[in-house]
């Protein structure tokens, strides 16, 4: 990666850039432990860490209602999220969010439900969080348009609260067949939540970061980071974010997302 263009990665990020007072140049930032932010890194970016291997999410025979999701193409499968009253959350929304950008995409971004925003447009991650997203994806060289953007939950939850088990399990076969048509080469899952339930476990953020899972019948490769609304209430955390990116950048390579 070239500096002028690590330069514009950082600053569309927002990421101040840290220079040592004797140095010439600038010293890149390449992921590590947070107590390393500010200690000279390796020339060369380390390699990516071992694959780790995380159950995978059994595959979706039939959907709410006993409907055969996973037959479903594009269009039927929006028109059935639009139309979904398999939980509670349905009497409060405005709109379903079924997700949004290119359906042919190699990157998809999996965030943890709507909020209230994104309740009235019907489009995932909007406003201010929406847009430290499309900075995060600009740092990699990637546009809105260009990836595509779904949550764990199609509803927003009241007072934007964590989803519940039930509602999860309602979604579930709706993101699982988003994943299988769109057939990605790597997940971006933001958030704890997103990334917990993606993963089908308890363990915290701090040690999901920096590993890569696998998702489904497809072992898309999973890296997890913060969520973009964290990050606006925790900037000092975007470094780390930056690193998370970096990571997933490097699996994204050819022979190293299999």
């Amino acid at each position: 990666m070239s500096e002028r263009r690590r330069r514009q990665y950082l600053e569309a990020m927002g990421i101040q850039r840290w220079e040592p007072r004797d140095a010439p140049a600038e010293v890149p930032v390449e992921a590590g432990p947070a107590a390393q932010a500010c200690a000279p890194p390796p020339a060369e970016p380390p390699a990516p860490p071992p694959v780790s291997e995380a159950p995978p999410v059994p595959a979706v025979e039939a959907g709410a209602g006993g409907s055969a999701v996973d037959q479903l193409d594009w269009q039927a499968l929006a028109e059935r999220v639009a139309g979904c009253t398999a939980c509670e959350l349905h009497r409060g929304r405005t709109q379903t969010v079924f997700g949004v950008g290119d359906r042919q995409a190699e990157w998809m971004v999996i965030g943890e439900a709507p909020g209230a925003e994104e309740d009235r447009q019907g489009e995932p991650f909007v406003g201010r969080a929406g847009q430290l997203l499309n900075s995060m994806l600009l740092a990699m060289g990637l546009k809105r348009e260009q990836v595509y953007i779904a949550n764990i939950l199609k509803c927003r939850p009241p007072n934007n609260r964590d989803p519940r088990p039930e509602e999860v399990a309602c979604c579930e076969p709706y993101l699982a067949r988003q994943v299988a048509l769109l057939q990605p080469k790597i997940i971006l899952a933001v958030g704890r939540i997103a990334a917990q339930n993606l993963l089908k476990t308890d363990s915290s953020l701090a040690r999901l970061r920096g590993r890569a899972f696998h998702y489904g019948e497809g072992q898309v490769p999973v890296v997890v980071t913060y969520h973009p609304a964290y990050l606006l209430r925790s900037p000092r955390e975007k470094r780390k974010a930056w690193e998370d990116l970096q990571f997933a950048m490097r699996l994204r390579e050819p022979g190293q997302g299999t």
